[in-house]
């Protein structure tokens, strides 16, 4: 999915509220908190805040309270809004909640929210007219119950600009992640996931983790050897005939293989691959954009240019301008 660079003037987020439901998804919790806590002197910090309905111990999904130092308070001033998924999401926020997510969005706070917490921002009317996403298994749900919501079931995240949802679960990475990289830039958000071991930016939607096939045998291990020898090796052509005599396999084996290993094709993972370091290039070099192009294996820098603004809706010399300097 194509990330969406706002470069208006508006400063990127520095304080984050997220508002913690009764039954809250513990993993949920840990995303937020994991991503936006400290990373080391190399991560500029937030002022990440957990807010409930009110100050205090907050029942979870797994059964072991949580203590939330604030109260729907906190949500009034920071510039980013998180609604977490919670258990009982079946039965809409009380109104001091929904008042309160209204609110910061109208004063201008991004509100976002994945897996069923995307029904908490539709309970507020926030996501009427737009486009959205949720759990795959709560997405019909979702469209019955808000059929002013155009619900995309497939989708890992969906960014509307001040309103951004996510997939169920895991996909809480995918949003926060995509945060980090439309407000701060490629380089921070790739030093967070970086630091949590994870993929900076996956590509793809949810239908590929429906019946995701389990690994068989040391194929996976020759795979990911030769998709850490692709990343060190951008500058190449990289076609898939190459890739897959290192993998030891045929062209048709290499990319059922891949397709079941990274939920997208080898052609899609590269050119994710060498954006991503094209982005980061832009940010932290002064290097003309022809030699950025050869160093991530773009034949010229129109071809980057034009990859550029079809992925990112900018061309390369606009995303330097709006994040070069970026930590």
């Amino acid at each position: 999915m194509p990330a969406v660079c706002h470069t208006s003037p508006v400063p990127p987020f520095q304080t984050v509220a997220a508002y913690v439901p009764p039954g809250v998804g513990m993993l949920a919790v840990g995303i937020v908190t994991e991503v936006f806590g400290p990373h080391g002197a190399a991560v500029p910090g937030f002022d990440l805040a957990l807010c409930a309905d009110r100050a205090g111990p907050v029942p979870t999904d797994c059964g072991v309270p949580v203590s939330i130092g604030h109260g729907l308070e906190r949500l009034a001033g920071a510039d980013l809004v998180i609604a977490l998924p919670g258990a009982g999401f079946r039965t809409p926020p009380g109104p001091d909640v929904l008042d309160a997510l209204r609110a910061a969005h109208g004063r201008g706070a991004v509100v976002a929210a994945h897996c069923v917490g995307a029904f908490a921002l539709a309970a507020a009317g926030l996501l009427d007219g737009r486009r959205a996403t949720t759990h795959w298994r709560f997405a019909e749900l979702l469209a019955d119950r808000h059929p002013e919501v155009s619900v995309e079931p497939d989708a890992l995240y969906i960014d509307e600009g001040s309103i951004v949802t996510g997939a169920g679960a895991a996909a809480g990475f995918d949003v926060c992640l995509h945060l980090l990289r439309r407000e701060h830039g490629a380089a921070l958000a790739n030093a967070v996931a970086r630091d949590m071991v994870l993929p900076s930016h996956r590509d793809g939607g949810q239908a590929q983790y429906l019946a995701a096939p389990v690994p068989e045998d040391g194929e996976d291990e020759r795979l990911a050897e030769v998709l850490a020898w692709a990343r060190e090796n951008l500058h190449e052509p990289l076609p898939v005939a190459e890739l897959a005599g290192r993998a030891l396999m045929s062209r048709r084996s290499f990319a059922r293989r891949f397709t079941a290993a990274t939920g997208t094709t080898p052609h899609a993972w590269l050119r994710s691959l060498r954006l991503s370091r094209a982005e980061e290039l832009l940010e932290t070099t002064n290097l003309p954009v022809e030699e950025i192009a050869r160093q991530v294996g773009y034949g010229s820098a129109a071809v980057l240019r034009e990859q550029f603004v079809r992925r990112r809706g900018v061309p390369p010399r606009s995303y330097r301008r709006a994040f070069a300097g970026t930590p």
